[in-house]
């Protein structure tokens, strides 16, 4: 589309499609934010481990891993809206136990049941919300809605965990947990009031389908044969298992080094989602100006010495900005490669690469998780995030000798699925009109 079409086009936040999902799936970030604080508190107040914290994330992280196999399977079959709404309310439903659990005593193995549950749901959600966005805007405003969608989910979170952080210390977390159930019904009721576009004619395939195993697989494959998106699955592997334990290790650092409360939490992860804000506001003029490769490459740069930072931190406000570089640089990494994605996949297989992807993406993550807090346990915050940091720069200098660094940006042209088609040759971006 040219840029004078894109110009007198009315703004996104006018689109009452898609204004009504940004409001309802805001409102669900702030109510997660909420589960974002308070599950790790249940666990740590209930048992003092921070290694405990870290298997129930390792735990739900490998149920997420083995409902995104078969995930994109379900969002290319069937309608993505419904899939989305049961997804919500089934989270509404377990999230809800709870805190009426919860009203008995601390039954900490009930987290070890829900929350696989709920994060298995969640990845079903996530992969059909990511392909979502495809039938919600034109092709060339993808980068821009998702740049305004992670801007709202992390403003919205700027108030959640300071709330939750409240409520924590006056109610318990198990009255935090039953806001983010109630938050499932707030999305499931934005959702039933929207209809999603359909695919293009010249964008489907033949309503054949296969065994589940082997339509993941034409998933994986496009996925693999992309140039630039198989090394940003390596890599993102890699960084996964570095740092998908972090929310744990930080929370532990707060509350057990730095003598926080449940409060000072609150404090230090809602200051530091302004990151998130900012991040996603920048994302899409840097993309555009600077292209994919230097975009991606310079933000998982600053997100090595942000979490090596951390640990060296002796300070609340000092680990609080280091934290809120680091979700800057983070949203900026993942929106630009959520971007790619969906720019260049065909809508028939969005849903299967995407799985595939977050299948592959977080599959090291729950081992991560358990690695990063016993050895925080063990041998500190400090040892434990310089190791992780370190890693990071690692994994954006690989990024440097990967089609990664010559993604570019190409402002008229041909369709960058056609592009990514000719093998061996990287796809090239699309500059997305803010």
């Amino acid at each position: 589309m040219s840029r004078s079409v894109a110009a007198g086009r009315a703004p996104l936040w006018r689109d009452r499609t898609f204004g009504t999902y940004w409001v309802a799936q805001s409102l669900s970030a702030a109510g997660d934010s909420f589960a974002y604080l308070a599950v790790p508190l249940l666990v740590l107040q209930a048992t003092g481990s921070v290694a405990q914290m870290g298997l129930l994330t390792a735990v739900a992280g490998a149920a997420s891993v083995a409902a995104g196999v078969f995930g994109g399977v379900l969002v290319d079959r069937y309608d993505r809206r419904t899939l989305m709404i049961v997804a919500d309310l089934v989270r509404l439903v377990l999230y809800g136990l709870v805190p009426l659990v919860w009203l008995v005593g601390p039954q900490v193995w009930l987290l070890f049941v829900v929350l696989p549950i709920c994060e298995a749901a969640g990845m079903l959600f996530q992969v059909a919300a990511v392909t979502a966005v495809r039938n919600l805007v034109d092709s060339d405003r993808i980068t821009e809605a998702n740049g305004r969608l992670q801007a709202t989910y992390a403003a919205t979170a700027v108030l959640g965990p300071l709330l939750a952080g409240v409520v924590s210390a006056r109610f318990g977390p198990a009255v935090a947990i039953a806001v983010n159930a109630a938050s499932f019904a707030l999305s499931a009721t934005g959702l039933w009031l929207i209809r999603l576009r359909p695919a293009r004619a010249d964008d489907t395939a033949p309503a054949t389908r296969e065994r589940p195993l082997a339509e993941f697989l034409a998933g994986a494959r496009f996925l693999w044969r992309q140039p630039v998106l198989r090394a940003l699955t390596v890599l993102l592997s890699v960084f996964i298992f570095l740092t998908y334990g972090f929310t744990d290790v930080l929370i532990y650092h707060v509350t057990h080094d730095l003598g926080g409360s449940e409060g000072t939490v609150g404090v230090v992860l809602g200051l530091a989602a302004l990151g998130t804000v900012a991040g996603a506001l920048l994302v899409a003029p840097l993309r555009r100006r600077r292209g994919f490769g230097p975009t991606w490459i310079g933000a998982h740069t600053i997100c090595g010495f942000a979490v090596a930072g951390v640990g060296i931190a002796t300070t609340v406000p000092a680990v609080t900005a280091l934290t809120a570089v680091y979700l800057c640089c983070l949203s900026v990494g993942g929106i630009c490669s959520m971007s790619l994605r969906q720019e260049i996949t065909p809508d028939h297989l969005l849903g299967r690469v995407t799985s595939a992807f977050w299948s592959t993406h977080y599959a090291l993550g729950p081992i991560g998780a358990a690695a990063l807090t016993w050895a925080a346990g063990r041998y500190g915050v400090q040892a434990v995030t310089l190791v992780a940091g370190a890693g990071c720069l690692l994994v954006a200098v690989g990024g440097l000798f990967t089609p990664i660094r010559r993604a570019g940006v190409l402002p008229e042209g041909p369709p960058a699925a056609v592009l990514a088609d000719q093998p061996g040759r990287p796809p090239v971006e699309h500059s997305s009109t803010a």
